[in-house]
C-alpha cells in the first residue's frame, strides 16, 4: 500500500480543489402549465410528464366538487371555532364562581392591635 512520504500543504490541497464546482441544475418548462421542472421529472404542479397525466395532482377533479369540499371543511372549522369558544367561555363561568367562594385572607395584626380590641370586646 502506498503511503506519502510528507504531508501534502494547505496551499496545494486548496489548488487542487479549486476545481471543484457546483453545477446548476437543468431545467425546462412544463408544456403543460409552464411552470419551471427539473428534466426528466414530473411536473410538480400539474402531474405531467412528456404530455401525459402521470400522477393524480393531474387528474382534474370537476370545480364544483372542490368548492364543496372547501366550504364543508370551512363549515366545520367555523363550527369547532364556536364549541371551542363555548368551552371557553363556561371554564372561565367555573373559574369566577370558584373565586367567589373562597374565604378571605388572614391578616396578621400587631400586637398592640391585637391588645386593643381585646380592651373593647372587656368592655
Amino acid at each position: 500500500m502506498a503511503v506519502p512520504k510528507k504531508r501534502t500543504g494547505k496551499s496545494a490541497q486548496a489548488k487542487r480543489r479549486a476545481n471543484w464546482k457546483g453545477t446548476v441544475p437543468a431545467t425546462t418548462t412544463c408544456k403543460n402549465c409552464g411552470s419551471v421542472v427539473l428534466t426528466h421529472t414530473v411536473c410538480p404542479e400539474c402531474g405531467t410528464y412528456k404530455g401525459k397525466v402521470v400522477s393524480i395532482k393531474g387528474q382534474a377533479a370537476p370545480a364544483e366538487v372542490k368548492e364543496e369540499k372547501a366550504e364543508a371543511k370551512k363549515e366545520t372549522k367555523k363550527a369547532a371555532k364556536k364549541a371551542e369558544a363555548e368551552v371557553i367561555e363556561v371554564k372561565a363561568e367555573e373559574v369566577k364562581e370558584e373565586t367567589t367562594e373562597e374565604k378571605p385572607k388572614r391578616t396578621r395584626k400587631k400586637k398592640a392591635e391585637t391588645a386593643e380590641t381585646e380592651a373593647k370586646e372587656e368592655n
